[in-house]
């Protein structure tokens, strides 16, 4: 080993091995409409998008069950779909996603309505933060590419010029090829106390070198407000946007250096995975052995091979509900709506409605922020956004379901959402994909009578298979074996009636699943 960067991953666990060719030299990416491949010598990117968290901040939008990377918080897509668009095209092999296995359907699902095919979906067993996520990243690249350059990045942050967002990755590709870790930082706009800072080197040329690689001088932890003042005074420090360039080689070898105890649980989490349908779940046993702590902590505030790029456009990382109405268009008066939402004699709020059919008016409100769900309500004073994860707490302590459970259960046949609850009874409203089926299951506790109100039902009771079209209905005895299916090119949508003893989800007993649930 040459130095502590130019090593493989096969070295840094004791072993030798030749390093194959790129993959980005020897084949194009097979998603529709892709451009050809850089000339052989300019390395092709690999986007990794870390898409695990639960963002208790943007409660009650997002939850657990649902995080706000999987929301349309900005516009028709969501945050995660934005994510893998921008680091797609020419020059990007199709993206590793790393998630949870309760996501994994959603993430599949989301990236085909965004045209995008990825190269792998690896399934985290547990929550581990960003460290082994990354390292986990960049052993499944370095199988096929150690040469290969990985863009590690959050799927939940708001980038408002792709262009520039490109330009400053370009500009960071030839450092991370001579085997920097390259980072990108914003240039701050205001006292920001809820970021991470970066104080780069001087530049020797600031009119021309702007967006060239600089080194870092030190990373500054979330500052305080007197302290974040000074730093916007001064000038020269970046916001930490942590996106990440460099190539599997360069992290790998980092991890040997700084965090050598995470290599070994990692690599054989990655080495022993299964596949899954179209996932790949990471070996459970290995993985809970690694410690759970941050890409930055582990690696990031340690290593010396640093440079950073200052990224030329807005940026947020949607942290809190007061950075939602920043990136939000606020009007004159510092408000921003959203859905069924109404301000009168409003300034410096955000108003917005997640169910067409619950309006929210807002009249004579100074700095709140108001965030109506069909199932929970948040009022908050806007100067205090960051503390929504302690009601999320308060919340989880008094066992609210509303804490961590989405209104809508997303499945990967579709999803389904409660209209009415009572003594023994439940009403459903589902909505089933074209073409998919739920498993074939029966129920201890409850019967079931479904109506279709759009598109045709292929049902299944015990032996008899039939075809329910719109305005009719099916009853499904207690114990019953049945199942639902979509054979149509629309989504299919029916109201489902429940009536037993016990109607909890956990009461369902599968025979046969298309997505391979237990």
């Amino acid at each position: 080993m040459a130095n502590g960067i130019e090593m493989t991953h096969a070295e840094a666990r004791g072993r030798v091995q030749d390093t194959p060719a790129s993959a980005a030299e020897t084949r194009r990416d097979s998603r529709p409409g892709s451009e050809p491949r850089r000339p052989k010598g300019a390395a092709t990117i690999t986007p990794a998008l870390l898409c695990g968290g639960s963002g208790t901040r943007l409660w009650p939008l997002s939850r657990k069950s649902y995080p706000k990377q999987f929301a349309p918080l900005m516009d028709d897509q969501t945050l995660f779909q934005a994510a893998a668009r921008r680091m797609s095209g020419a020059g990007f092999h199709a993206p590793i996603i790393l998630t949870h296995t309760d996501f994994r359907f959603i993430v599949t699902e989301q990236l085909a309505a965004a045209g995008i095919t990825p190269s792998a979906v690896l399934i985290e067993p547990l929550a581990r933060n960003t460290a082994p996520s990354v390292l986990a990243a960049a052993v499944h690249l370095e199988r096929t590419s150690p040469d290969g350059l990985l863009l590690i990045a959050p799927s939940d942050h708001v980038v408002t010029d792709s262009t520039r967002f490109l330009a400053a990755i370009e500009a960071g590709r030839s450092a991370a090829m001579a085997g920097k870790i390259v980072t990108f930082g914003v240039s701050p706009t205001r006292p920001e106390t809820g970021y991470g800072y970066i104080e780069p080197a001087p530049s020797s040329d600031p009119e021309t070198d702007s967006q060239q690689p600089r080194d870092i001088v030190r990373f500054i932890e979330k500052p305080d407000a007197a302290h974040a003042a000074d730093m916007l005074a001064q000038g020269g420090y970046l916001w930490n946007t942590g996106i990440v360039l460099a190539s599997a080689r360069t992290i790998i070898a980092a991890f040997a250096e700084h965090a050598p105890d995470l290599l070994d649980p990692v690599t054989s989490a990655v080495e022993s995975a299964r596949p899954d349908l179209d996932f790949i779940r990471l070996d459970s046993a290995s993985w809970a052995e690694a410690t759970e702590i941050s890409f930055d902590y582990a690696v990031m505030e340690r290593a010396r091979n640093l440079a950073v790029v200052t990224l030329d456009t807005d940026w947020s990382d949607l942290g809190d509900w007061a950075a939602v109405l920043r990136a939000s268009n606020p009007d004159a008066r510092g408000v921003a709506l959203s859905g069924a939402a109404t301000a009168i004699d409003c300034d410096m709020s955000l108003l917005r409605s997640e169910d067409e059919g619950l309006q929210l008016v807002g009249l004579g409100l100074q700095g709140v922020i108001a965030v109506a769900m069909p199932d929970a309500v948040l009022v908050a004073d806007a100067s205090r956004a960051q503390e929504v994860k302690e009601v999320v707490a308060k919340l989880r302590a008094q066992k609210a379901k509303q804490a961590t459970e989405f209104p809508k259960d997303h499945r990967p046949w579709g999803w389904f959402e409660s209209l009415a609850t009572g003594s023994r009874f439940q009403v459903k409203r589902i909505v089933v994909h074209p073409g998919a089926a739920l498993s074939l299951q029966s129920h201890h506790h409850r019967s079931e009578h479904w109506i279709v109100v759009a598109g045709t039902a292929r049902v299944t009771v015990n032996d008899k298979v039939s075809l329910i079209s719109e305005n009719e209905s099916v009853y499904i005895p207690l114990g019953a074996t049945h199942r639902m299916e979509n054979p149509g090119k629309f989504p299919m949508v029916l109201i489902e009636v429940q009536t037993g003893a016990y109607l909890g989800e956990d009461d369902i007993v599968r025979y046969e699943d298309v997505y391979a649930r237990k």
